[in-house]
Parts: C-alpha cells; sequence; structure tokens
C-alpha cells in the first residue's frame, strides 16, 4: 500500500497536470504553456514532489525482489548500451539501407557516434542518468531539483549551430549534436497533442542520424486498453522520421525507442504502407478524452491519471 506521503505526492504531480489541460482546453495551448512555466511556485512544488518521489518512493519499491518492478531508468540505459556499445544500431542500419535501395533512396548520412554517448535528458528534475558512466549527460528541467540541471524550457529553447548557456539557462542548442533524446514522463506533463509533437521535432533536429528517441509513458491498463493511442504515436513519429525498434508494456507504463533513419523517406513510407484505418497525426493520452475539461479535479479522467502516478512508484526508480 502506498503511504499518505505517496498519494499527496503523486496527487499533486497529477493535478498539475491535469490543470494545464484544462488550462489549455480553455485558453490554448500556448499561453497556457507560457502561463505555466511562469508560475514559479508551481514549478518549485513539482519539482520537489517529482524528487521526493523518485528518490524516496519509487527507488525503494523499484528494489523490492516481490515487486516484479522494471526501472524506467534503467531500462532507458540497458538499452542505449546495447544500441551503441553493443553496436546492434548496425543491424538497424543495415535493415534500413536495404530498404533505401530498393526504393532508389539516396543515403548521403552515416552514423558517427561518440563514447561515451551524448545523452540529452529532457524534463530530468534530478539528473537520474549520471550515474552511468557509459553517458554523458546533458540535463534540463523547467525547474531543476539540483545544480546539475540546466534550466530550460525545452519546448521554446532555440536550435542553431551553436549551444548557448547563460547562467545555467539553456538558451539554444546545437542542431544534430545528441546521440539519445529521452522523454522519461514528460509527454503525459505537456498539455495536447500539437505541443507534443513539437517535442518529438525538436528532438529530431537534436538527434544525429542513427540517434534514438527514447520515450517512457504511464499506463496501468492492460497492453491492449490503449493499443489505438500507441499505433497513433508510432504512426506520427514515423511521418517525423523516426522508426520504432523497441517497445515494451510493463505493468505501469511504455517503454519505447525510435531510430532517427538515415533517410526521412523510410520511415515515411512505413508509415504511408502501414497506415490503417483510425491512425491519425497525433499524440494523445488517455487523459485528453475527460468528456468535460471543467469538471472537478475528482472526475473519472483525472482520478484515473492519479491512480497511475500512485501506483508508478511502487514500480519505478
Amino acid at each position: 500500500m502506498a503511504s499518505e506521503e505517496h498519494k499527496e505526492l503523486a496527487s499533486y504531480l497529477k493535478n498539475v497536470h491535469s490543470k494545464l489541460r484544462k488550462a489549455s482546453a480553455k485558453n490554448g495551448s500556448d499561453r497556457a504553456w507560457l502561463d505555466h512555466c511562469a508560475n514559479k511556485d508551481v514549478l518549485e512544488t513539482y519539482a520537489h514532489c517529482m524528487e521526493k518521489l523518485a528518490t524516496t518512493h519509487w527507488t525503494t519499491n523499484c528494489a523490492s525482489d516481490t515487486s516484479g518492478a522494471t526501472s524506467r531508468i534503467q531500462w532507458t540505459a540497458d538499452f542505449c548500451f546495447d544500441y551503441f556499445l553493443n553496436e546492434q544500431y548496425m543491424r538497424f542500419k543495415a535493415k534500413e539501407r536495404n530498404i533505401a535501395e530498393k526504393n532508389n533512396l539516396v543515403q548521403d548520412e552515416d552514423e558517427h557516434f561518440s563514447n561515451p554517448v551524448h545523452f540529452l535528458d529532457v524534463g530530468s528534475c534530478y539528473n537520474p542518468f549520471k550515474v552511468y558512466e557509459y553517458l554523458n549527460v546533458f540535463a534540463i528541467d523547467l525547474c531543476p531539483a539540483n545544480n546539475s540541471v540546466l534550466q530550460c524550457d525545452f519546448l521554446n529553447v532555440l536550435v542553431g549551430a551553436e549551444t548557448i548557456i547563460n547562467n545555467c539557462e539553456v538558451k539554444q542548442m546545437r542542431s544534430s549534436s545528441f546521440e539519445v533524446v529521452a522523454f522519461c514522463y514528460l509527454l503525459e506533463y505537456i498539455p495536447d497533442s500539437n505541443l507534443r509533437i513539437l517535442a518529438c521535432q525538436k528532438a529530431y533536429s537534436l538527434l544525429k542520424p542513427g540517434g534514438l528517441l527514447i520515450i517512457n509513458t504511464p499506463d496501468s491498463k492492460h497492453v491492449g486498453a490503449n493499443s489505438k493511442l500507441m499505433k497513433c504515436w508510432r504512426y506520427t513519429l514515423a511521418c517525423i522520421g523516426f522508426m520504432r525498434i523497441k517497445y515494451e508494456k510493463f505493468k505501469h507504463m511504455h517503454c519505447m525507442a525510435f531510430r532517427k533513419t538515415l533517410h526521412k523517406d523510410v520511415a515515411i513510407r512505413w508509415a504511408t504502407i502501414h497506415k490503417e484505418l483510425g491512425m491519425e497525426y497525433a499524440i494523445n493520452i488517455p487523459q485528453d478524452f475527460n468528456e468535460d475539461p471543467d469538471e472537478s479535479l475528482l472526475d473519472k479522467g483525472v482520478q484515473s491519471d492519479i491512480k497511475d502516478f500512485q501506483e508508478l512508484p511502487f514500480c519505478f526508480g
């Protein structure tokens, strides 16, 4: 059972998400996001709650031998190790080149990766990936929990020829400079589909050819419950230029890895061929479909949302 502190922390986080979605529906996502970013009290409390959950409740429960837990952090780090250091990327590169040749697509790009791996952790909070020596972590957050994380609004940061940092705030990031961009429980924070797509497009511009976008998102339902949404995610990311190369559904989350293709048309071709009825260019989460966004925080959708975050700390570090 979750402790009272655990429940309170989880409920605060999900209430912030809910209020942000409601403000987005009422005032537009751009206005709602800017207003949220300007609310320093909420951002600081959110950062404190997230760090407390992750470093106290999530870590403790993930260490339990009986929990059946899978850590989103460990899953991401392990996949990066296999992909880059064990050179699993060569297998995906070969498949991609085969598709390109059959379709007369000229691939001018090639993989050139660093060791340690340049790793962008978006919405990092407290920089959990810093313990992995094979990752060179660039950690950013709206409101960092400690000084190993830089302040940055990822949705509005510029992408250019160089990275610019002023007073621990990231003003601009260099394009095609990372092997990995990680969204660990990030997209459900962003209030609507359009802004989530913008985040993925920005990740694409920051990744090197063959690099990875890794997405972890909470979901306590069975694997088929939100399969239509996950299909839309895969289709949308393919339209942007990503091929999904790894997917696992655990008890309380989806874990996905997407490869930035050497030729964007390889991914777009997949999206065109595999498009099914009901697939749309959208990255939605279940909570986007609450019938009345003006209902109280005790509506069914938000209660389900809060339940996910109360359960998640038992399993994910």
